[in-house]
């Protein structure tokens, strides 16, 4: 048996990656200052469909449960963050700066950079209308993508504006009930042929090229850029008005995520959804929000294809699994104080492993190398002494086993490994 198409099983290295992604996301949340939530896995089929309308259950892992209610796994975030902060909203201060990393599932065709499950990272700024917001929220996401040692060389942020849009459709005359369906041309008129967005568009074809080609003036664009410009982050932009997003509750700025070779489907993306949670709450709470998610497939493909992300991720993979010390019992009448020995390294926050059976001591050293173990602890005939090896440099000493605890801590590479690791350890200070 397999698993099902369009999801994943996770082996340990595989799990190690996806671990590295998560740390990097939560790091850099955590210096934006944004505090983690979550919500449930699956909810009431009719806050998506209050969302994206009817024609999103086509794409949703939908049924009903035991007590006969119509319900979804989440195949997106915001519906459930709208919830959660029009019940809650008035227990924070302004602006609510929070991130998220759940999983999502969406009933679609398996393909490069898709599948029916992945994790996503949301990010989200609540209460604030300010421009400023969408500085910030930018700079998170670009921060982000500088966290996996992408540059500007790599990836590249495309901003653009709604509300350019709607000035323009208005000066055109365009009823409001037809914007939606423009702009969901302008949204697709870089993946298909120039012939069929402007019969598409009719009338407005010429003007809107001329945009598109020339470009328009946005002094609120103008605005963000120089933001990040004061942050030196400014090389990662490139205003492009042919960036509206589909979806019709973006109110504002927008922006999408790319790499630079354009070999991949949008790394992230988001924007200003100011009405969104006055809609999802029925009227009973109304603030400006903006926010942005970035799913774990296709960063991870870009991680993969780049030559520096790709070592940064390996390396601290390799750092985060390897061993700190693996003992080696010799002689078994030792295990009794070797166990011991294991247990106070735990305790004390190291990463500490040995033989759950007795086993020829070759075999124990070959275990220890293939872990990447820094250091060896040999239990044999040197008793009370015991032999400590560094597996990297095969320097070896013999340390009486009372004082093995202090000659690790000693080394400067294990004690702030273990000083990272946070464990207070469950035996007495008074042991310490």
């Amino acid at each position: 048996m397999q698993a099902l198409p369009g999801f994943r099983d996770f082996l340990p290295d595989d799990c190690a990656a996806r671990n590295y992604i998560f740390t990097q996301w939560r790091n850099v949340s955590r210096r934006y200052g944004f505090a983690e939530y979550d919500g449930p896995l699956l909810e009431e089929l009719d806050l998506f469909v209050r969302k994206s309308g009817a024609e999103i259950v086509k794409q949703l892992y939908d049924f009903t449960d035991k007590g006969g209610r119509a319900v979804a796994l989440r195949p997106e975030m915001t519906p459930t963050l709208a919830r959660m902060v029009a019940a809650s909203h008035r227990d924070f201060r302004k602006p609510i700066k929070w991130f998220s990393i759940p999983q999502m599932f969406r009933y679609e065709r398996p393909q490069k950079g898709r599948l029916r499950e992945h994790y996503q990272y949301n990010c989200d700024i609540i209460g604030e209308a300010s421009p400023d917001a969408d500085v910030e929220l930018i700079a998170v996401c670009i921060d982000i993508l500088r966290a996996f040692g992408l540059t500007a060389d790599d990836v590249v942020v495309r901003i653009s504006d709604r509300e350019f849009w709607a000035d323009f459709l208005r000066a055109q005359n365009v009823a409001e009930d037809r914007w939606q369906q423009v702009l969901e041309v302008i949204d697709k008129s870089e993946r298909e042929a120039r012939e069929k967005t402007a019969e598409r568009l009719g009338d407005l074809a010429e003007a809107v090229f001329r945009i598109l080609e020339e470009g328009g003036r946005s002094e609120k664009l103008d605005r963000i850029v120089d933001g990040l410009r004061q942050r030196g982050l400014a090389d990662f932009v490139k205003v492009d008005l042919r960036i509206v997003r589909g979806l019709a509750y973006y109110t504002g700025v927008v922006f999408e995520a790319f790499d630079r070779a354009g070999k991949l489907r949008a790394i992230a993306g988001g924007g200003r959804y100011d009405n969104l949670i006055h809609q999802l709450s029925a009227g009973s709470a109304s603030l400006p929000a903006l926010g942005f998610a970035m799913g774990d497939v296709v960063l991870g493909e870009l991680i993969r294809e780049n030559a520096a992300a790709s070592a940064k991720m390996k390396a601290t993979m390799a750092r985060d699994q390897q061993l700190d010390v693996y003992v080696v019992i010799a002689k078994e009448e030792r295990r009794g104080h070797a166990v011991a020995q294991v247990q106070e390294l735990r305790d004390r926050g190291y990463r500490v492993d040995y033989p759950l059976t007795e086993a020829k001591v070759g075999k124990q050293f070959q275990t220890a190398e293939h872990l990447n173990a820094e250091v060896a602890v040999l239990y044999g005939d040197e008793w009370p002494q015991v032999k400590v090896k560094r597996l990297a440099t095969r320097d070896e000493q013999l340390v009486p086993h009372e004082e093995l605890l202090a000659r690790l801590v000693a080394s400067s590479t294990l004690s702030s490994r273990a000083e990272r690791s946070g464990v207070e350890g469950s035996r007495g200070s008074s042991e310490r």
